[in-house]
């Protein structure tokens, strides 16, 4: 029993002396946003936990919606659908803007913490790495689509996807402001800057979604990323590949 309070102890101690460090480590910085419990902001850098905070946002659809309305980004909200396992409840969809990327089809109403994922995603990786690469913006981001009351992959029995509740969408493609388009299918495995922006952004993409799947984790993902919002991002449990 002794050992066990040793052992306590200790983790206690420890727990305490990276709580120091990671607050010694912000305010050196001036970057509050890597401390895992202040609030999060979309229009602020982004922090360590910043991925850890969109997942949280599974749990409270309001205080989603008032980030994106702190942020300036227009949407409207959907009614709740579906039913049992694939109902979702927090669902919105993003309005034209001047200045941001198009989902392509335009009427995507994926979960709110996807959607934030989404503009933190196109803000900081996407337009930069459009710029970087080919000089120009992104217009319009293609996809498949995000609400389906489905199992993983197409199964009859186990678990539910996170499509089933809108906290998921597929990615299929970019197209830049001079009409060009990128496509996961067609050019994740050709050569030169197409191939180097979809890698950039693949990446760049695990900074936000709690799963992330390309081409590279197997044969149904060969047209597409899979990125989703997973509660189990919240505790930092992520998928990249």
């Amino acid at each position: 029993m002794r050992r066990v309070h040793f052992i306590l102890r200790r983790l206690v101690l420890l727990a305490a002396l990276l709580a120091c460090a990671l607050m010694a480590y912000a305010f050196v910085r001036q970057r509050p946003q890597d401390l895992p419990w202040t609030e999060l902001d979309l229009a602020q850098p982004v922090g360590m936990f910043t991925g850890r905070k969109l997942a949280a946002l599974t749990d409270e659809p309001d205080r989603c919606r008032a980030l994106l309305d702190r942020a300036g980004v227009p949407y409207a909200a959907m009614p709740p659908g579906g039913s049992g396992q694939c109902r979702y409840s927090d669902a919105v969809r993003l309005k034209p803007q001047e200045g941001s990327v198009l989902l392509s089809p335009a009427s995507v109403a994926p979960s709110c913490p996807v959607v934030a994922a989404l503009k933190l995603w196109e803000w900081h990786v996407v337009q930069p790495a459009a710029q970087e690469t080919f000089g120009q913006a992104v217009k319009s981001i293609s996809h498949f689509g995000s609400y389906s009351c489905r199992r993983l992959y197409g199964r009859a029995d186990g678990d539910f996807s996170e499509h089933a509740t809108a906290d998921a969408i597929d990615i299929s493609g970019f197209t830049l402001e001079d009409g060009r388009r990128i496509s996961v299918a067609g050019d994740w495995n050709g050569e030169g800057k197409d191939v180097d922006f979809l890698r950039i952004v693949r990446k760049g993409a695990c900074e936000f979604f709690a799963t992330v799947l390309s081409p590279d984790y197997n044969a149904a993902h060969h047209d597409h990323f899979h990125l989703d919002q997973a509660e189990r991002g919240a505790f930092g449990w992520r998928g990249c590949r």
